[in-house]
């Protein structure tokens, strides 16, 4: 009978890697006086996807007269929710965005402007993901229900030989799976997969109430006042599906490859075989790094090796930091693992979902 993997595991200390890569970073901030965080860059850049936000969304409910105008606007909105996501609300609730916990909060908040609750995910993202990357059983990231095999370590089902055509259209619904059924179930058990979290405040309960009235106000309500309902739900479904599509390939090209490996969890007083760094190099994987269009738009998390081993640090950085790492890694024997090109990312996600849903040998 299988075992149920416990809510956290050790590492071992910290190595030489880890040591040798922080001192290295300390001295490129210290050499170029650039600064971690509250960077102008980064806040000209949020103005900028935050007006294409309100623009996209003004033109699809105000502006647009047909079915092709319509559809432009939704398209639009859904990309900008994308990039608010992946270069705004990402950096700032990982207290990557300011040194000032105000800032950090307020923008984060653009999270819960698009129904998603920043209290849970933050337990979700930063406390499970990051702590334990791909590790079986405990990196909720990975854990699809029945609908997918991610990792080796998940039970096969039949219907998984097709999952490497049929997720791209699930990643299609991720933003309202997220608002209206993931929010919810993890608040009513407490728990995001093992991980357990604390009784919120009341405070905290209103504010995730008011969050989720507020996304159908503007998504759902306002555009009713001016448009049949049905053409409402209808390209609020493009908009949602452009952007669950966009987020979910963005995360996934990241870790479910072959690249990338999915340790089992160390049994209780046992630690696992490397420290916690370079159990991030071994589980995280770069794409499109000389793509300057693709790392602005997503924030970033094409550089998923780097903002993983300095999640608090502004996005910004990541060309500059992916440097280091290499030169840090290879000097330890270690691999940056990446692909070339977004197109080459995609390619290995296919054959790793391919993979992983192919029958298991004397299952």
């Amino acid at each position: 009978m299988q075992t149920a993997p416990p809510e956290r595991v050790q590492f071992l200390a910290r190595g030489p890697f880890a040591r040798d890569l922080d001192a290295e970073v300390r001295a490129y901030f210290a050499g170029s006086g650039a600064r971690r965080k509250d960077m102008p860059r980064m806040y000209a850049k949020s103005a900028i996807i935050l007006v294409w936000f309100v623009a996209s969304w003004a033109f699809l409910v105000f502006r647009a007269r047909n079915v092709a105008e319509a559809a432009i606007g939704a398209m639009s909105l859904g990309l900008a929710i994308a990039a608010v996501g992946m270069a705004i609300m990402h950096d700032a609730n990982h207290g990557a965005y300011s040194r000032h916990q105000w800032v950090n909060t307020v923008f984060g908040a653009t999270l819960d402007v698009m129904g998603v609750s920043s209290m849970v995910w933050r337990r979700k993202h930063n406390a499970g993901h990051h702590t334990y990357t791909n590790v079986e059983g405990i990196d909720y990231d990975l854990d699809f229900g029945g609908l997918a095999r991610l990792s080796p370590g998940q039970p096969h089902r039949w219907w998984h030989r097709y999952q490497h055509v049929y997720l791209w259209f699930f990643y299609g619904f991720l933003l309202p799976k997220w608002v209206f059924y993931d929010d919810f179930v993890i608040l009513a058990r407490r728990a995001v997969g093992v991980h357990k979290l604390s009784r919120p405040t009341a405070g905290r309960l209103v504010g995730f109430a008011a969050a989720k009235i507020f996304f159908v106000a503007w998504a759902i309500v306002i555009p009713a006042l001016f448009h049949p309902l049905w053409q409402v739900a209808l390209f609020h479904l493009l908009t949602v599906f452009v952007l669950g599509t966009t987020l979910g390939t963005a995360f996934q090209l990241a870790h479910c490859t072959d690249q990338a490996s999915f340790p089992e969890a160390a049994s209780a007083g046992t630690a696992m075989p490397t420290d916690w760094a370079a159990h991030q190099l071994e589980t995280t994987v770069d794409f499109g790094a000389e793509n300057r269009a693709l790392t602005w738009f997503f924030g970033g998390l094409n550089f998923q090796v780097e903002h993983h081993l300095f999640p608090s640090i502004c996005h910004l950085h990541y060309p500059a930091l992916a440097r280091i790492v290499t030169t840090v890694a290879q000097r330890h024997g270690l691999a940056r693992r990446s692909e070339a090109t977004f197109r080459d990312a995609i390619g290995a996600h296919v054959v790793h979902l391919r993979r992983m849903g192919l029958p298991v040998a004397g299952a």
